[in-house]
């Protein structure tokens, strides 16, 4: 098969680099791809090209709209597509939207998978990501093996959106366990422990997570540059709050991790990572 990627920012130019071969790639700015064409890869003017020359294609992007705008706009995947392609999303989306893009494909006998990643650029960079997939299985079986050789895990979920309502329940978790981490270290500093070694111990206990063990050594470091941009972490709470209220269901800590992270300065939100959220306490 030949294989198309779009969007090779953080996490897209890791998952093409496990992909291999050659892809035909695109990327909105060009400078962020130049790794991956000086590694072989063909460039392409726009992602028309790219769906004229692969038969799967891989999107990695930031917003729905970006999505929306590659997959449905002028010269996008689904204008320029041939029947038997399948396109396989992996941004954080809409469910709606995924829902919307595979009811267009079909009528082009596209398949398109909405198959979020969870694991930052540790998980992009290690090949480890866990995939969440929505659409066709028949689908998913045909290109589980490109899947797989940038995660640890593949799981199916269903009916197209199903892959991306499971990435904001993803993101819920990690919304109010972000505001836990960020808590914690700073109440340790302010009652004077060492807070290294408070990490160490409470990361091997009933309070080991992720985060606790991949960002909160980041924030004791002093660095917040990005595995995964916080302004990008907000549109996801976004989503997960706008499809929440769709269900008719509350839910409180959402919301107040989205208050919290909106609280940040323009510059924290445009050029950090998610666990810059401690930026909030430490300048009280």
């Amino acid at each position: 098969m030949k294989i198309g990627f779009i969007g090779t920012g953080v996490m897209g130019s890791s998952m093409a680099s496990h992909i291999g071969g050659t892809q035909y790639i695109y990327n909105r700015t060009k400078q962020k791809a130049e790794t991956l064409i000086r590694d072989g890869h063909i460039w392409c003017e726009t992602p028309g090209e790219v769906a004229r020359s692969a038969d799967v294609v891989f999107t990695m992007l930031g917003y729905p709209i970006d999505v929306e705008a590659i997959y449905l706009g002028p010269d996008g995947l689904l204008e320029n597509g041939k029947p038997g392609q399948i396109y396989i999303d992996c941004t954080t989306s809409s469910p709606e939207l995924a829902q919307k893009i595979y009811n267009a494909a079909k009528v082009k006998e596209i398949d398109v998978l909405d198959a979020p990643v969870s694991g930052g650029d540790i998980g992009a960079k290690n090949g480890t990501l866990s995939v969440m997939v929505g659409g066709e299985e028949v689908a998913l079986k045909k290109v589980l093996p490109l899947l797989e050789k940038f995660s640890s895990s593949v799981t199916y979920f269903g009916a197209a959106g199903s892959g991306q309502h499971t990435k904001m329940a993803n993101q819920i978790a990690i919304a109010t366990n972000m505001i836990g981490m960020a808590e914690s270290l700073y109440y340790a500093y302010h009652a004077g422990l060492d807070v290294e070694k408070v990490l160490e111990t409470i990361s091997k206990g009933a309070a080991g997570s992720w985060s606790l063990s991949n960002l909160a050594p980041r924030i004791l470091d002093g660095n917040y540059e990005p595995g995964f941009y916080t302004h990008h972490f907000l549109k996801d709470m976004k989503i997960a709050l706008d499809e929440a209220e769709k269900m008719g269901i509350i839910l409180p800590g959402l919301a107040l991790s989205y208050k919290l992270y909106n609280t940040l300065s323009t510059d924290i939100k445009e050029t950090t990572g998610t666990h810059a959220i401690y930026q909030y306490y430490d300048k009280k």
